[in-house]
């Protein structure tokens, strides 16, 4: 197998070469089937030849961003769109985010049977000490209106002007009561924790995570027929599946956890997780590997898939974890699935150079490195723009 020089995190350099083969890919055909609903939250890829000003001008290679929507529906995920693995709230405004919506709605017209749910939030209310709650309420109600209107079906997402304007958990309450209302179809909400986002601090109104799921819980039990599920994203299986047991019938638990997916996925004898996850876009094989086994009955075989990924997940959603859309976008550079590593907002630069090395051995692990010697070669040359040759 190929080699190539590594810079270690203690400092120095290494020889690497490739350890192991890369996962198969299913046979070309009818996507596969799953025991588990399956969202991978997709990143966006930017336009590397855009004149603009890339920490403040935003611009998407929209041919490359919905071809990646097309092999993740060909491994039979769903798409949960315009989230935050797709920038938003960091390089991806409402405007543009509302263009890839209508964009990734109509490729899922031409695919009979194709999953997808979009996320509205309030992120085009910039948060303020003159907002007020009926200003959150009429931000949310202009997303989902937008959303609806091309047919989408909504991702409920965390606001960071409620989190600023709410004076405790009644504030939620009226706010959520209120658009679970109006909503068309049942929603899956979106409880982001503030370590993927230090704004949503004391969500819920209440920085104690467990007084807060009481308040989620309440606001679920009130509107039960308008929510199809929740996400939550605090990085914790254990109040993951506490909230999971407690939900009312027929409310789904999607697995927010990129540290702990493959368990809580699989479940226990009180239940499991279904998935919405932004680490699935960056294994996305190994993902559809590992639920094709579980689906079949198989669950040793899904955890031989998936275990491995689990160290990889961890190192890219590592703390500070916001910046983990790096990792997600670097992995789908080295797999040849977009010709370049940039970001919009520049945000490929959030990670070090023995960041991503130690991504790249993991990935290697994980099998999920789907042409390992385009992936050394792309890799030389992010290490020769770090002055490692």
């Amino acid at each position: 197998m190929a080699a190539l020089t590594l810079p270690r995190s203690g400092g120095g350099l290494e020889s690497y070469a490739i350890r192991n083969a890369p996962l198969p890919m299913p046979a070309p055909g009818s996507a596969p089937a799953f025991n588990r609903v399956a969202y991978a939250a997709a990143h966006v890829v930017a336009d590397p030849l855009a004149d603009n000003d890339p920490w403040l001008d935003t611009a998407v290679d929209w041919d490359r961003t919905i071809a990646f929507r097309h092999y993740l529906w060909d491994l039979g995920l769903g798409i949960a769109e315009a989230m935050d693995t797709a920038q938003r709230g960091m390089g991806l405004d409402w405007p543009t985010a509302k263009a890839l919506i209508g964009r990734a709605l109509a490729g899922a017209k031409e695919r009979p049977g194709a999953v997808i749910a979009c996320g509205a939030g309030t992120d085009h209310l910039p948060p303020g000490p003159g907002v007020t709650i009926a200003d959150v309420i009429a931000a949310y109600e202009q997303q989902i209106e937008a959303v609806e209107g091309l047919g989408g079906r909504v991702i409920l997402m965390a606001s960071r002007a409620l989190a600023a304007a709410a004076k405790g958990p009644d504030d939620y309450v009226r706010v959520y009561g209120r658009i679970l209302g109006q909503v068309k179809q049942p929603v899956i909400l979106h409880w982001l924790g503030e370590m993927f986002d230090p704004a949503l601090a004391g969500y819920w109104g209440d920085a104690d995570h467990d007084r807060a799921m009481d308040t989620c819980l309440a606001v679920i039990r009130d509107s039960a027929a308008k929510v199809d599920g929740i996400k939550i994203s605090l990085l914790s299986k254990e109040r993951e599946i506490a909230m999971r047991r407690r939900l009312p019938a027929g409310v789904r638990m999607y697995t927010g956890d990129d540290f702990n997916y493959a368990e809580l996925i699989a479940g226990d004898e009180q239940g499991y997780s279904d998935a919405l996850l932004g680490i699935f876009d960056a294994i996305a094989p190994a993902a559809s590997a590992g639920l094709a086994r579980l689906t079949a009955g198989d669950e040793a075989g899904f955890h031989d898939i998936l275990a491995p990924t689990v160290p990889l997940s961890r190192h890219i959603f590592k703390a500070p974890t916001r910046f983990y859309k790096t990792g997600v976008v670097f992995l789908a550079y080295l797999n040849g699935l977009q010709d370049h590593f940039l970001m919009i907002g520049g945000q490929q630069s959030t990670r070090s150079l023995p960041h991503l090395a130690e991504l790249f051995r993991l990935a290697d692990a994980a099998r999920v490195l789907r042409d390992p010697d385009l992936a050394v070669h792309r890799m030389r040359k992010v290490l020769a723009v770090g002055g490692v040759e």
